[in-house]
């Protein structure tokens, strides 16, 4: 948006009594009241509104499912016409960057000390707000870079990483403290962090581990899951790796199983490095695609194709002992609306194929230390309160590891709550501390 178009949407809005915008935010921005800062000029101050509830606007502005969420709850929408509120605080945010706006002083540190594993949206909001509280922050990641899912699985065209990196810049900025390249579990464990002096601990590593597909020809070469396949695509366009390290090459035949937003993601990367072909393989309907509908479209006008009612039941292997093709078997829906297999199978030739069928939380967290429960999925089971306690004292969690893979807005929800319960803890602490000294 222009400077022009952004204050002629903010005129739109009718400052509603009862906004249904804000109650359809995740993290319950105060939409109305940074639109009319925005409309009256005061750019800065619709900054310092925005920030006092979110610590990522400009990748909310950009990935956020705003169709779903404040947009459709706008009261202009049931006309087709609601605010675009996402285009908003995008607008808002880079104009703050631009022009070098820090609406949050630094943090003081001095109402204790936290550690926060893990930099994807729900760490960042975890450090952001108890640094916005007064607490020394300091987060732990195992990439050679901060950003989490942000950086290494959302790609470029749907968030570009300057972006990324200034968001996190931010947080510098009021003094959460960034420690790149250690993993938590080999070089350092949760018992490591309570020794140095830490008050809380905060897990957010999400679900790092994806999940495979147990078929016959499951140890052929050409086989990758797409959380890889990403990260490796960020990491050979920031010039770390070579392009062959992605594992796909221009002219290949691409078969993508899965029909959710990461599958959407790594069917676009791969046209747009050059795929011969790209085909999505998804067991059920277009109609129960779980890809965000903006997600699926544009992958369909990009040029990926879908195999819609095709379970995968084999993979085929090439003259060179490499992945050749997916045998899968054709389903119908029943009135009832469950899928049954038909009995027909077919071969759908391939050069790779890509598995993008979800993803499960590692255990080299839990395993390191002791108290810390998970379910039977390995999803790390927490309280109610403080909020976000796991079942060791001062060690709380929340995002994909907990609820497992949602949204960015959705994770920044909980860990909202999850901040305020360290806070709560923390406070606790000290004074009983205080009361025993």
């Amino acid at each position: 948006m222009s400077m022009a178009d952004a204050l002629k949407e903010a005129r739109r809005c009718l400052n509603c009594a009862k906004p249904g915008c804000r109650t359809g935010c995740p993290i319950e921005n105060n939409i109305p009241q940074f639109i009319r800062a925005l409309r009256d000029g005061n750019l800065g101050t619709a900054y310092e509104i925005i920030s006092e509830r979110s610590n990522l606007p400009a990748i909310c502005g950009r990935v956020c499912p705003h169709e779903k969420q404040c947009e459709s709850h706008c009261v202009l929408a049931r006309n087709k016409n609601g605010i675009k509120v996402g285009s908003l605080e995008r607008f808002i945010a880079d104009f703050a960057h631009i022009n070098g706006l820090k609406p949050i002083p630094p943090t003081t540190g001095e109402r204790g000390s936290v550690a926060v594993i893990g930099s994807g949206p729900a760490g960042l909001t975890v450090a952001g707000d108890l640094a916005k509280m007064n607490f020394g922050v300091t987060v732990f990641e195992g990439m050679p870079e901060p950003g989490g899912v942000l950086m290494f699985g959302i790609p470029e065209f749907r968030l570009s990483k300057v972006v990324v990196r200034r968001e996190i810049d931010q947080l510098r900025h009021i003094g959460v403290v960034f420690k790149t390249g250690v993993l938590v579990g080999p070089d350092i464990t949760v018992d490591d962090m309570f020794a140095q002096g830490f008050d809380a601990i905060f897990m957010g590593t999400g679900t790092a581990l994806p999940k495979t597909l147990d078929l016959p020809g499951k140890e052929l070469a050409g086989i990758i899951t797409a959380t890889y396949y990403l990260q490796m695509v960020v990491l050979v366009e920031n010039g770390k790796l070579d392009a062959r390290e992605t594992l796909l090459h221009d002219s290949d035949r691409i078969l993508v199983i899965g029909a959710g937003n990461v599958a959407m993601d790594a069917a676009r990367t791969a046209i747009r490095r050059g795929a011969k072909s790209v085909t999505v393989v998804y067991h059920k309907t277009d109609k129960q695609v779980s890809a965000f509908p903006n997600e699926f479209t544009a992958a369909q006008k990009e040029g990926v194709q879908f195999e819609f009612l095709q379970s995968p039941t084999a993979y085929t292997a090439a003259a060179d002992g490499s992945v050749g093709g997916l045998d899968v078997e054709e389903m119908v829906q029943t009135p009832e609306g469950k899928f049954k297999p038909t009995g027909k199978h077919k071969v759908i030739p391939c050069d790779r194929i890509i598995l993008a069928i979800g993803q499960k939380p590692a255990a080299r967290i839990v395993s390191t230390t002791t108290g810390i429960r998970v379910d039977e999925r390995g999803f790390v089971i927490t309280r109610e309160r403080p909020y976000g306690m796991t079942t060791r004292a001062g060690v709380f969690s929340s995002g994909d590891v907990v609820h497992g893979p949602a949204t960015v807005v959705l994770a920044m929800r909980e860990s909202k709550k999850v901040a305020a319960g360290i806070a709560q803890y923390v406070d606790a602490k000290h004074l009983l501390a205080e009361c025993e000294e």
